[in-house]
């Protein structure tokens, strides 16, 4: 951070604010006084009939010295009265600043709440609770992400350390099978990092926008997963019309590829059925992958885009892919200003759908 120079604080040049402008205001009802008053006193002494009246200067001399401690008290009292004036009306803004310097200091879970009715320093406050409890949860999120990439990681690299010392103690061991077997290994520790990375890129919007039609990407992906779905026995049937949006294409066509790799994976064992179709809905395009499939709780549904996750199970060496299909197609969603809905299927299986504002 910058070092600056020390100055006033703010209830100081307030309380001078309010002081300099009862000050004013004085110094402007005298000469008002002066002006449309005193003028038209006469200026020499009286010579008419009767007592003696006083002239302008003897007004002067008795009006001045009054008028001067009464300048001295508007500033005294503007002076006290806007200190005390100035604390008040700052008090919310040092609650503000305390709880900045302790989310400067790492702790997110303390919160304002200020009371009484809406203003601007309530305002503001309320936006820098709901601050906070978003960086809190991102925080939360990242670190349980970073533990459970961690473990992920972990498993791979240590069934590979594992072989490797079998095959360093035994040279003799050394098989087609073992090599097989690190073969597997190594590429889903590959298949784990370069989803990490598109993870992290999607988080972070690091990718250029263009035009993008999302029924392209989904013909495109059917034909690239149509080898799959043949070989598990699933059906692929698509439909729609354009779906014109702006974004990444290779993200776009990540996630659309997820969707229907998820929707083939966990489908039925055999004569399954994936559908994808696209549409425009007013001012959202949007994609639609449905699947045939055993019947889903809405609360396994809610936990199916958290990261290395199956539903409420954690996944296992043995399952398809790394456990991040859905939680990749969340990310990206999110950085295209999208929405994600996922939802249970009343014959078995799941209804996948996001939208994206639509492109002219």
């Amino acid at each position: 951070m910058p070092r600056r120079r020390p100055g006033l604080s703010v209830r100081l040049k307030l309380t001078l604010s309010y002081a300099g402008f009862l000050m004013v205001a004085g110094i402007l009802l005298l000469a008002i006084v002066w002006v449309f008053l005193l003028r038209y006193v006469p200026t020499g002494p009286y010579t008419g009939p009767g007592p003696a009246i006083p002239n302008r200067g003897d007004l002067v001399r008795a009006f001045v010295p009054p008028a001067g401690w009464a300048l001295l008290f508007l500033l005294a009292f503007g002076l006290l009265g806007g200190w005390v004036l100035a604390g008040r009306m700052l008090a919310p803004l040092s609650r503000i600043t305390d709880a900045t310097r302790r989310a400067a200091n790492g702790s997110l879970a303390h919160r304002i709440e200020m009371p009484g009715r809406t203003d601007e320093f309530r305002e503001l406050a309320d936006s820098f609770d709901a601050m906070l409890a978003k960086l809190e949860a991102q925080v939360a999120e990242q670190q349980r992400f970073a533990a459970n990439a961690s473990h992920e990681l972990r498993t791979p690299l240590a069934i590979t350390q594992t072989l490797l010392e079998v095959a360093r103690s035994d040279p003799g061991s050394v098989t087609d099978e073992l090599i097989h077997r690190l073969h597997v290994v190594n590429a889903r520790a590959i298949e784990l990092t370069e989803a990490l990375l598109l993870l992290s890129r999607a988080d972070q919007r690091s990718f250029a926008r263009e035009p993008v039609d999302l029924s392209l990407m989904a013909e495109e992906s059917a034909e690239i997963l149509l080898a799959v779905a043949e070989h598990r026995g699933v059906a692929i049937r698509g439909s729609g019309e354009l779906a014109p949006t702006v974004g990444s294409p290779a993200l776009l066509q990540q996630l659309t590829t997820n969707l229907l790799h998820n929707a083939i994976v966990h489908n039925l064992a055999e004569g399954g059925t994936v559908w994808i179709s696209t549409a425009v809905r007013g001012r959202m395009a949007v994609l639609t992958v449905e699947n045939t499939g055993r019947q889903l709780a809405p609360q396994l549904v809610a936990t199916l885009t958290e990261p290395f996750q199956r539903g409420t199970e954690r996944i296992h060496a043995e399952d398809t892919g790394v456990g991040l299909g859905l939680a990749i197609v969340k990310s990206i969603t999110t950085a295209h200003d999208g929405t994600l809905s996922i939802a249970p299927r009343a014959d078995g299986g799941l209804r996948v759908s996001v939208e994206f504002p639509a492109a002219t």
